[in-house]
């Protein structure tokens, strides 16, 4: 797991960038804060609201980003006061935070945006409960988090912007399907109610205090996940994130005794973890927050085992409170969120297909490169979707053999469209005859493989033989067409049963 980290591929080191990038943007914020008279309370709410608007601001265009982030304090703002007015009452605070989480999982039916809003909105409640916030506070703290918004903000925008000088990031929203109940967002709004229900009675009966943690894991466990195994799996990895981290945040911070300068460098280190890792391991990421939280406590003076003990209990309780959520509460099966998943991939690989095809006959328009990036985007969520299938722990056999081949053999079919891409964009390739014919019979495959009806799915056409010499588009092609003859199987035969050789 350690290795896959330091490993994993990092194109234009966007990783190293945003992590060197949030560190320099929320460590000005907290110094700007500091600067400004403000108090270490103030400071903190500052560098979180600084930290957000990097982490969780992803809209395709930076004039996006710009807007959301302008948009977070009309988010933050009246939550914070919300959550600073109701400590004295407690029925109505589990009451409010419970709405905040509904409606904060329900807004991502408007994108990025919503996604970013709803996050800023519950991690304002959060807060004031992990800083018991007093209504006195409040105009210190708006001002902070106003403060450090435009910090990082003239950070991100300004001083170092390296997405203005890459292509625009593709984001492939979940199908809309359906109205009320029978809409994605509405079913994970409820079950994210009931589940952080779940984890806020009990997480009071092991603390009066510290009971949020077990809300926050619950609220965090639901982020970007579509299904019930993609919830299922990342509670264990929260959970196991938050263990491996507090044996380490111990042995670091505890020896520091809250010193100011080396407890904001755990701090930074934390922070640039966070956005290092959370593209490849979200394990990782709950590790490093994991230890950033320990440092905030020891800068705070309340850190000690037994409150990092009670947080990994909170965690456990919260992950569980998730888990019986998307088990029990109008459940969206991994099947029925996958399949979509791969139907829409495959009509993008159509789409390139086509788009490949035409600029090889000539046309001066046709362009697959669009569908290139939006291949890519729509076989993450394929991988994202199957991981708790190819998971190690997983003791569906069968269904992990499919999964895994699914996987190949999606990644063969991007393989040869890439390849096919890269002949097109060729001046010199000439067209063959043949392409169209091959073109043809990718389209029916593809039909035959998403057809809704399951009588009109076994028309896979076959692949006809063809020279190894034979032209490099026509051989990519062919490749195209053997993949998606072999997906046939994995797709239209029962999950349950063992694959057939082939």
């Amino acid at each position: 797991m350690l290795k896959r980290m330091f490993v994993a591929p990092d194109p234009g080191r966007t990783r190293l960038r945003s992590g060197v990038r949030a560190v320099l943007g929320i460590g000005l914020a907290v110094v700007v804060c500091g600067l400004a008279g403000h108090s270490l309370v103030a400071a903190i709410t500052g560098g979180l609201a600084a930290l957000l608007a990097l982490f969780t601001v992803l809209d395709t265009t930076v004039r996006g980003q710009a807007i959301t982030t302008a948009l977070l304090p009309v988010a933050g703002f009246p939550v914070l006061a919300l959550g600073a007015g109701l400590h004295d009452y407690p029925v109505a605070r589990d009451v409010a935070f419970l709405a905040v989480i509904g409606a904060g999982v329900y807004a991502r039916r408007w994108g990025p945006r919503g996604h970013s809003l709803g996050v800023f909105a519950f991690m304002a409640f959060f807060t004031t409960q992990f800083l018991h916030t007093l209504p006195g506070q409040l105009p210190e703290l708006y001002s902070a988090v106003a403060l450090s918004l435009l910090v990082s903000s003239t950070v991100r925008f300004g001083l170092w912007c390296y997405e203005r000088r890459q292509p625009a990031v593709v984001v492939v929203p979940a199908p809309v399907t359906g109205s009320g109940l029978g809409r994605a967002t509405t079913r994970q709004a409820i079950q994210a109610t009931a589940g952080a229900a779940f984890a806020l009675m009990a997480g009071l009966v092991l603390s009066e205090e510290r009971w949020y943690w077990a809300v926050g894991a619950t609220w965090w466990v639901f982020v970007n996940t579509a299904s019930r195994g993609e919830t299922l799996v990342r509670g264990f990895r929260r959970v196991l994130g938050t263990l491996v981290g507090i044996p380490i945040g111990l042995a670091v911070v505890v020896p520091l005794h809250g010193a100011p300068v080396p407890t904001a460098v755990v701090v930074a280190a934390g922070v640039f973890g966070i956005f290092y890792t959370a593209a490849v391991s979200y394990t990782w990421m709950v590790f490093s927050v994991t230890v950033m939280a320990g440092a905030l406590y020891g800068l705070l003076g309340v850190l000690d085992p037994a409150l990092l003990l009670l947080r990994l209990t909170e965690t456990g309780v919260g992950a569980l409170g998730a888990m019986l959520a998307v088990l029990f509460v109008l459940p969206v099966t991994t099947h029925a969120t996958t399949d979509a998943w791969i139907q829409r991939a495959l009509r993008c690989v159509h789409a390139c297909t086509a788009e490949a095809a035409a600029r090889l006959s000539g046309s001066t328009t046709a362009d697959p490169t669009p569908r290139i990036a939006e291949l890519e985007a729509l076989l993450g969520r394929v991988r994202m979707s199957l991981a708790p299938l190819v998971h190690p722990l997983s003791p569906l056999s069968a269904r992990k053999a499919r999964a895994g081949q699914v996987l190949a053999l999606l990644d063969a079919c991007a393989r040869e469209v890439h390849g096919l891409a890269s002949v097109a964009a060729d001046p010199e390739a000439s067209h063959d005859a043949r392409l169209a014919a091959a073109c043809w019979r990718v389209e029916a495959s593809v039909e035959a493989l998403t057809a809704p009806d399951p009588r009109h799915r076994a028309g896979v056409p076959g692949v006809p033989p063809h020279s190894a010499a034979a032209e490099p588009a026509l051989a990519h092609l062919h490749g195209l067409e053997r993949a998606l003859a072999e997906l046939a199987a994995p797709l239209h035969s029962d999950p349950r049963a063992p694959l057939m050789a082939v």
